[in-house]
This record gives C-alpha cells, structure tokens and sequence, in this order.
C-alpha cells in the first residue's frame, strides 16, 4: 500500500519541484517586468508582446515540444533499463534541436521586418531580431531538460529556470532603460521620440531572454557533465542491452516529436492569430494605432503576465505526469493511470479555482500596486482580470490534460481538440468585435472560450482513453465553494483596511492575501475538500498535517 501511494504521489512531488520553480520564475518574471512597463510603458509593452508571440511560436514549431518528447523516450527506455537507448535518444534530440534551432534563428533574424508587418508593429523588428539568437540556445537546453525529467528528477530544470529567470530580469531592467534613452534620442534626431524609445526598450527586454536562457544552459550542461561520468560507466556494463540504430532513433523521436509539436502549435498559435485579427479588425473599425497599441499592450502586459502565474503550476505537472504516465501505461496499469490522472486534477483543481476568484475580487488593488507607473490603464486592466480571470481555471486544466493524453500515448488527441478550438474561438472573437464592438475586452473572452472548451474536448477524450471517470464534488465543486467563501472575506479585509482604517494599498492587500489563504485551507479542511492522506501525499505534507494537529486542525 506504501509503496503504491509512494508511486501514485512521485509525479506530484516531482511537479511541484518543477511548479515551485516556475512560480518563483514567473514571480521573478512579474516583478521585473514592473520597473520595465514603466520604462517603457503600455506601447513598449505591445511591441515586446509583438516579438515574444513571433519568437514563441518559432520556438514551438523548432524545438518547444523536444523537453516533453525526449523525457517521454528516455523515460521508456529507462524503464527497460537501457541506458544505451536513453543515450542515443539524447544524441539525435541534440542534432534535431541544433539544426532546427540554427534554421529557425536565421529565419526569425532576417525575416523580422516580414513578420512584425503582418501584425501591424512594425517597429517590433527591432525586438525580434535581438531575440532571435535564443531560439538556438532554447532549443538545446530543452533537449538537456528533457533528458533529466526522463530520468525522473526535475532538479536541474528547476534549478536553471530560476538561474535563467534572474539573470533575464536583471539583465531586462538595466538594456530597457539604457536603450529606451537611446530610442529615445535617436527619435529626436528623427521626430519620432514617442515610438522609437518604447520600440528600443522594448528590445532591451528581449535581451535579457538571450542572456539568460545561455545562463540556463552553462548550469544545465555543468550538471549534465558531472552526471555523465556515472551514467557512462554504468551504460558500459550493459552488455546485452541492443540499441536501435541511429536511422531509427531519429524516426522514433520525430514521430513523436511531430504531434506534440501540431499540438502544443496550435494551442500556442492562437496568441499570435488573435493578435493578428485584433490589430487588422480593430484598424478596419477606425480604432488609431496608438490606441490598439495600449489595448494590447495593457492585455499582454499586464492580465496575460498575471493570469499566467498560476498556469505555471499546470504545465509543470503536465511535464512531470508525462514520464511517470508513460510507464504505468507501458506496463498496462490503468488503475495506476486513472490514479495518477485523479491525483493531477486534484492538484491543479485544488490551485487554479482560488487563484481565479482571488485575482478577479482583488483585481484593483494588485494592478494599483504593480503598475503604479501606468495608473491611466488600471480601470481597463482591472476589467480584463473581472472578465477573463476564469482563464485561470480553463488553462491550467486543458494544459494539464493536454499532457495527460501526451502520457497515455494519444499524441494525436490534443492536436484534433487543439485545432477545433482554435477554429471555434477566432469566430467568437471575429463575432464579438463585428458585432458587439468590444475591441480588446473581445480578446480576453474568446482565450477563455478556447481553454474552456479544450478542457471539454480533452476530459472527453481522457474518459474515453483511459476509462477514467472525473469526481466533481471534490475535485471542483468544494474548492469553488471555499473559493467563493474566500474571495468573500479576502474583499472584506481589504475594504476594511484600505477604505475604513486608510492604511496604503500594498498593507491592505498583503493582509487580504493572507487572510484569503488561512480561510481557503480551513475552509477546505472542515468542508472535507481535502482529507489528511491527500494532504500526506502533497511536498511537505508530513510537515504540514504536524502543524495542523498541533492547533487540533486534525486528531
């Protein structure tokens, strides 16, 4: 019994490695992209959006799905203890992602005036090629990723994801203001100040992705090459173990390349084709190209930061449920599979609901105190996080079950979902703003529309695949009805501290936050959302259920 509730919760302690370092890098993430949307405002943000939608969508269609495909075929190799096999997996991943990555930079690099062109921010060029030289990088850190999360640690991907984002951040703040007094001047020179400072900012930020992805990479392969010396001696010693040939490594790895690719493509595509139909209707509709420029820069630099933060945590237990999925499905456990697919669900249901209802009852007061250098937005941003907050929720479950089916072998299933999806929510998006003329508030609806309908698809499909059957009382009626008791309370606190007491923002709000979190988990705890073993099975839960008792939470 042990030992099976040990196998059922490894993938969960494992994912909340990888989640806690993609929390702490996104925290990083938020924080400096403060000081730097105030250096180079809403306008520098929407041409920075402009170059990182382009760039994330190269990246995917080069080498973004190589971390999953090659944990995926290194963790099934392993599993019949063949370290040769995992070895030759690594090797041809390393030749894919170093010619897809160098074919791809120099496409982005001087293809950049053709592709910001098409989504109406031209001067995004500028960005773009600064970007450029990381999709190489990227690419063969992903590679390196993969390979350790096939092996069943997160560490070393945990670990260069924070050193990554530290150096981008602090590398981002200081090129924005340097270059942004560059733009700036130059703009005098030319009569265009007020584009071409946010225009350079903007590529200043770019630069501290470069620099910071390479800082990833120096870590990744210092781990990678002190590890290797024990794995080549152990491979030594596999005498009878055969290895494919190299012909077929490669087959086998971009047969599975390909659908996580398709998959993860359209799912990601629909940022940049939104953009693309947004800027072009909203042109069409009279709409200036300084106002439409402020609009998404306020929606990509502020909601979409936000929101993405607690997305975080689904798609690194998505990354880590795909290894251990693997395994139970080759060994045709489906007990095990339903299990695990019970417990990530749980998990994310657990996190993502109270994220959704703390972020859009609190809305104002947390965009008050990270944008206070653009206060002529806050009422705009404010609207976007009470409309599209359930963003949360709809994302962080399609993205987790994006990679559950990738872990049961039906590559192809979120590749289908992904493309109806898209398909369904460009003609909500092209009927709200045709017909309701909400410009950009139509943007955040239709990104909800499409996450809430993949989930739908995808729960479908994990019934059908796995025969798993999902619980809703726990697993997502309980955690909104504390949710909800939650944001009742959180909003209560802050009214009473900000509004009656007139202490500052920030006060008022750290109280909130953190009266909201003691009410959620008690409010969990005595509505039976969670019970002693679940919480057992969490990192730090013996720790955690101590403590509990101590206050006689628990007998």
């Amino acid at each position: 019994m042990n030992a099976k509730k040990k196998n059922g919760s490894g993938f969960l302690v494992q994912g909340s490695i990888l989640a806690m370092a993609s929390i702490i890098s996104r925290i990083i993430g938020l924080i400096y992209r403060l000081p730097m949307t105030n250096i180079i405002g809403d306008a520098g943000n929407n041409y920075y959006s402009c170059a990182f939608e382009i760039y994330n969508i190269m990246l995917i269609i080069s080498s973004y799905s190589l971390p999953l495909a090659v944990s995926k075929l290194v963790s099934a190799k392993m599993a019949k203890g063949s370290r040769k096999g995992a070895y030759a997996i690594l090797k041809g991943a390393l030749i894919f992602a170093g010619c897809a990555g160098l074919i791809v930079t120099l496409i982005v690099y001087f293809g950049a005036n053709f592709f910001t062109g098409l989504l109406q921010t031209p001067l995004s060029s500028i960005a773009l090629r600064v970007l450029a030289p990381a999709l190489l990088v990227v690419a063969i850190l992903g590679v390196l990723r993969g390979f350790f999360q096939g092996l069943g640690t997160m560490v070393p991907s945990a670990i260069s994801q924070v050193i990554e984002q530290i150096v981008n951040a602090i590398v981002s703040v200081w090129a924005a203001y340097v270059l942004f007094s560059y733009g700036t001047k130059l703009g005098e020179q030319i009569g265009d100040a007020e584009h071409l400072g946010p225009a350079y900012g903007a590529a200043g930020g770019t630069l501290g992705t470069n620099l910071g992805s390479v800082a990833g990479l120096i870590f990744v392969l210092f781990v990678f090459f002190a590890y290797m010396r024990r794995f080549k001696k152990k491979m030594r010693k596999e005498r009878d173990v055969e290895v494919d040939s190299f012909g077929y490594t490669m087959k086998v790895l971009l047969l599975t390349i390909f659908p996580v690719l398709l998959s993860t493509t359209i799912y990601n595509i629909s940022g940049i084709l939104d953009q693309g139909v947004f800027k072009n209707i909203a042109t069409m509709q009279g709409y200036t190209s300084d106002q439409i420029d402020v609009w998404w820069g306020v929606f990509s630099g502020k909601y979409k930061i936000l929101i993405n933060v607690p997305i975080a945590i689904s798609s690194a237990i998505a990354a880590s449920s795909v290894p251990s999925l693997t395994l139970s499905y080759s060994e045709g456990n489906m007990e095990s599979v339903r299990s695990k697919i019970h417990s990530a669900m749980r998990f994310i249901s657990l996190i993502a609901i109270p994220c959704c209802v703390g972020l859009a009852v609190l809305a104002k007061p947390i965009f008050m105190l990270l944008f206070a250098g653009t206060i002529e937005t806050l009422d705009m941003a404010s609207v976007m996080m009470w409309i599209g907050a359930c963003a949360v929720i709809f994302y962080s479950i399609s993205t987790l079950s994006n990679g559950l089916l990738q872990g049961i072998d039906r590559m192809s299933v979120p590749v289908k979902n992904a493309a109806i999806a898209l398909v369904a929510h460009l003609g909500v998006l092209a009927l709200l703003m045709f017909v309701f003329k909400i410009h950009i508030f139509a943007v955040v609806i239709a990104n909800a529309f499409f996450a809430l309908l993949m989930c739908f698809l995808n729960a479908r499909s994990l019934i059908k695949y796995s025969g798993y059957k999902q619980e809703f009382k726990k697993t997502f009626l309980l955690p909104l009805v504390c949710s909800f008791i939650m944001g009742l309370v959180a909003l209560g606190v802050y009214q009473l501290f900000y509004r009656i007491c007139a202490l500052p923002n920030a006060i008022a709000l750290f109280i909130s936050i953190i009266v909201a979190v003691v009410v959620y988990g008690f409010a969990l705890i005595f509505l039976k959302g969670i019970t002693e073993e679940e919480i057992l099975n969490f990192p730090k839960g013996t720790m955690l259920i101590r403590i509990l008792k101590k206050i006689r939470v628990f007998k």
